[in-house]
């Protein structure tokens, strides 16, 4: 209730904006649709750089002596300065704009490969993770286009960055095993270092300095600056109508299978029985899937179905992929239920995000994004031990049982609870 009354002028402003996006204000379609192509390049240039560096950690981590335990603990603790650092990277962009956190977290990434390719003792590889804190580049993107759509486009604007996810882990991924191969186990580091500071230049001069429309640019100026970190602040956007509710099923509805893709690399070869290469192929396999998901079918369904009926589709195909885990018992039957689980996957991640940003103010869509964006760091957090855990007591079919079990009851939840939200399809 206070958190409703204390943005009241906050939620007109949102309104008004809802009605005249795209006719009154200061940037036209066309501007508009070109700062959100860039967006988009920037979050998928990104997003190679990351799962290059992703690819060739481990054996940079060996080559320096460090084994799977300190692997771990390296892991973890770039997991918990991304968990930390979501939600202060979304107030940031709140209070000092998309295109400054854009810039922090490119240059962020510069600093990271830089430090990244010095890193010639254990010391030095795990001090590189500390500008992870700030590296938040898909974040970074959806606050742009947040800012640059109206409600009823936003589910399938937020979709389409599914491609560059997509583009990200193919190309990161292939990048990374053939310049390491080729040129040495650093050289993708500084392709990295490159390749950052060229989307920090992009950043500069492509997205403008207010993304937001003017009318809620006042609002933002009005407010007071509060600290980029703040418990109260994220229980105060808890608060809001159908925020808590909907944060909960996007935390739990993909938490087995977020245990069970941390633990992949282990199954690949325990129960798959897969070499490192044939691995390759099926998480470029995920990435192919990943893109002709968003491009093809989460639009497209975002505008002829409402978003709560996409949100119980999403947790009722999930608790059916979680059968199909249970079952499987060859890499072709994962394959064949990979198809239902990057679409319930996409689709509850383009959703909810879109349902979220639309029930708070604007003016904290920014701090919404980095909350939302914590959930995958917090999984990586937590998810070696429980993973382990379950995969050590209760072998892989305990993730397909654990998933089945928790979506249905997500399923039977989400259709007795009346969440007060708007009904919109996308345009």
């Amino acid at each position: 209730m206070n958190a409703k009354t204390s943005s009241e002028g906050e939620e007109d402003a949102s309104g008004t904006r809802n009605e005249t996006l795209g006719k009154s204000d200061y940037l036209g379609e066309a501007k508009r649709a070109q700062v959100i192509r860039v967006a988009y390049v920037i979050a998928a240039l990104d997003l190679t750089f990351l799962f290059m560096q992703i690819g060739v950690m481990p054996y940079l981590a060996k080559s320096l002596g460090l084994d799977s335990v300190g692997f771990g603990y390296l892991q973890t603790i770039f997991g918990v300065l991304q968990l930390v650092g979501g939600y202060i990277f979304g107030r940031f962009a709140d209070q000092f704009g998309a295109r400054a956190a854009l810039i922090l977290s490119c240059a962020s990434g510069i600093v990271f490969f830089l430090l990244m390719s010095l890193s010639t003792s254990i010391p030095l590889l795990f001090l590189s993770r500390l500008p992870g804190v700030f590296m938040h580049g898909m974040p970074g993107a959806q606050k742009v286009i947040t800012d640059m759509t109206t409600p009823s486009q936003r589910a399938g604007a937020l979709g389409k960055l599914g491609l560059c996810f997509g583009m990200g882990i193919i190309a990161g991924s292939a990048l990374g095993g053939v310049l390491s191969t080729k040129l040495g186990i650093y050289f993708p580091t500084y392709v990295g270092l490159v390749g950052s500071l060229i989307n920090t230049l992009i950043a500069m001069v492509w997205i403008p300095s207010q993304t937001k429309p003017k009318a809620d640019h006042h609002v933002t100026e009005n407010r007071t600056p509060g600290s980029l970190f703040s418990i109260g602040e994220i229980l105060r956007l808890m608060k809001f109508p159908g925020v808590m509710e909907v944060f909960i099923v996007k935390v739990f509805a993909g938490l087995p299978i977020g245990l069970f893709m941390i633990m992949f690399s282990i199954i690949s070869m325990d129960f798959f029985g897969l070499e490192a290469v044939e691995s390759g192929y099926v998480m470029s396999y995920f990435g192919v899937l990943q893109m002709v998901v968003q491009g093809l079918v989460v639009g497209k369904l975002a505008r002829h179905c409402t978003e709560m009926t996409l949100l119980r589709l999403s947790v009722l195909v999930f608790a059916g992929v979680g059968l199909g885990m249970a079952l499987m018992r060859t890499v072709w039957h994962y394959c064949i239920i990979a198809v239902p689980l990057v679409f319930a996957f996409s689709m509850l991640a383009t959703i909810t995000d879109s349902i979220l940003t639309k029930a708070v103010p604007s003016s904290d869509t920014g701090a919404m994004l980095g909350i939302c964006a914590s959930v995958q760091p917090l999984t990586r957090t937590v998810g070696p031990t429980i993973g382990g855990v379950l995969y050590k007591q209760f072998g892989v079919s305990s993730f397909g049982y654990l998933q089945l079990i928790v979506n249905l009851g997500l399923f039977v939840y989400l259709l007795r609870s009346k969440i007060p939200l708007g009904e919109m399809k996308s345009q």
